[in-house]
């Protein structure tokens, strides 16, 4: 799997279209744009001016290393969940001081690693109000510490040698479409805060995760300008450094999957458009049931039929499939489609 970089549909800084990068180096491949991944961060920066707070991208979401250099050059940190992945991010260019450590499944030689930028996940036990496979913060999820438990273990760790509690970090899912969840997790926190430092911790930093979600098809979404004038609303007199860990918002709609059509199917009951990417290239349709726009990279003409398909995999198992009745305009072996918002949870 081929991974580009291309500048508003250009590879580098040549004019080259999609059609001609699948020529040269087949297909399947990703493609992400530097100009949306500059004007989407720029637009989540701009949300949040005069606030004295640090960007750091989900890596997670995307951790090919000329995405994270683009980002870094404009500023941005990184939100890691793996050494490896702090390691792409120090290749990358970013500044180690801006790098924070999440995830539940630290090591201790990945601890080690990063010592200095490792921080505490608190369970907020909020229904992020998004898929269950993607919602993070309610009672019943691996991630954190449970919301009662907080005094105790903040006690806990303030009594340890070699331990400073300076901050508090939340992050409640992924893919929210709504700031009701946000809120009510961020009137917690902010309460919480007050709580910790009456009993004596100084809370410097307050880390509101990421989670902020991107329109897949026609449904609105919050704008980082409203999510951001929340935050400011609600967190902005608390006194602390906010850190943020946008991903899916900085660099979902800045890449696509390019894929060929190797023949078309007539089935007993469905018209099948077979392609060469598969499930293992891009998983999130097989295992959220996630809808990705899917386009011919030559746009057909405004008048042409259309024919609900379904669009699927080569692999052998069912679930192989990015669409399903689909309304397509006609299509033949060797075409070229170009399957949208494909930036992010989408390679990794």
């Amino acid at each position: 799997m081929d991974h580009f970089q291309y500048q508003d549909g250009e590879l580098c800084a040549e004019s080259v279209p999609l059609a001609r990068i699948a020529a040269k180096v087949g297909t399947p491949f990703y493609c992400y744009a530097t100009a949306t991944l500059e004007r989407h961060y720029t637009v989540f920066a701009d949300a949040f001016e005069g606030l004295d707070t640090l960007i750091c991208f989900a890596v997670k979401a995307n951790s090919n290393i000329s995405v994270l250099r683009t980002l870094a050059r404009l500023g941005a940190g990184a939100d890691v969940v793996s050494g490896g992945e702090l390691k792409r991010a120090l290749v990358a260019g970013v500044a180690p001081d801006t790098i924070v450590f999440s995830g539940v499944g630290k090591t201790r030689d990945e601890m080690a690693e990063a010592l200095a930028a490792g921080v505490l996940q608190i369970n907020v036990d909020v229904d992020a109000r998004t898929h269950a496979k993607i919602a993070t913060g309610k009672g019943e999820n691996k991630f954190g510490v449970a919301w009662t438990r907080a005094h105790e273990v903040y006690a806990h760790a303030a009594a340890m040698d070699g331990i400073d509690i300076v901050g508090v970090a939340i992050h409640i899912g992924s893919q929210i479409t709504d700031l009701e969840p946000f809120r009510d997790a961020y009137v917690r926190v902010r309460d919480l805060v007050a709580t910790l430092r009456a009993d004596g911790h100084p809370i410097q930093s307050l880390d509101v995760g990421g989670g902020l979600g991107i329109p897949y098809s026609d449904d609105p979404v919050p704008s980082p300008a409203e999510y951001g004038a929340m935050v400011r609303t609600l967190l902005g007199d608390a006194g602390c450094r906010i850190i943020l860990e946008p991903g899916r918002v900085i660099a979902g709609n800045a890449g696509v999957l390019v894929t060929r059509v190797l023949y078309m199917k007539e089935g007993a009951t469905h018209h099948f458009a077979i392609v060469d990417a598969a499930m293992n290239d891009l998983l999130r349709p097989a295992l959220y049931d996630a809808v990705h726009a899917i386009v011919p990279v030559t746009e057909a003409p405004p008048k042409a039929r259309r024919q609900e398909m379904d669009v699927v995999g080569p692999i052998c198992e069912t679930g192989d499939l990015f669409a399903s009745g689909r309304p397509m305009p006609p299509l033949e072996a060797d075409d070229l489609l170009a399957i949208r918002t494909a930036g992010a949870y989408c390679a990794v």
